[in-house]
């Protein structure tokens, strides 16, 4: 495969026909994802990623408020994206759990500050409690797109033109 044959990402935001000028979304009724590799995050909450399972008590010492503990989640989350060469703005979905829905505008706000204008897909979901512990108040999965992971032929290739080059350099006129 070459190279010039491995393109950067490309979201596009769906919109309706007779989308409503006045309103505003914290979210895309759809993106469509033309190019990139999908990545698939596990569900995030406010409590440290890696902790013991089984769970240590002393690991879920978390904030009571859904604002710092959205932030916590939204670090986290930022952690996890960061580790896979993403950010924020490469978010195409997401779904978040609550466990009081009420508290819904307190996490938009702090979802809003995060992802500073971007938009991806997503769907909040009341629950009475999340797995991970009683303490947390919010969980969030999310799907986000990433630049094309070169395929094992596509590095074969390169490496065989760095190695050719190397052997054969080019002549001047």
């Amino acid at each position: 495969m070459n190279d010039a044959l491995i393109m950067a990402k490309d979201v596009r935001p769906v919109h309706h026909a007779n989308r409503r000028q006045d309103v505003m979304m914290p979210y895309a009724p759809a993106l469509l994802v033309r190019r990139g590799s999908l990545l698939f995050l596990s569900g995030v909450t406010a409590a440290p990623v890696y902790h013991s399972h089984p769970h240590r008590e002393e690991e879920f010492n978390l904030p009571r408020g859904m604002r710092e503990q959205a932030r916590l989640a939204m670090e986290n989350l930022k952690l996890t994206l960061e580790a896979a060469g993403c950010s924020m703005k490469d978010l195409v979905s997401a779904t978040r759990y609550l466990t009081d829905v009420n508290e819904q505008d307190d996490l938009n706000r702090v979802w809003a500050e995060y992802l500073d204008g971007h938009l991806p897909t997503t769907t909040t979901v009341e629950v009475s409690r999340l797995a991970t512990h009683a303490n947390c108040k919010i969980e969030i999965s999310a799907i986000a797109v990433a630049e094309p992971a070169a395929t094992p032929s596509a590095r074969r290739s390169r490496k065989l033109r760095r190695s050719r080059a190397s052997r054969h350099p080019k002549r001047t006129r």
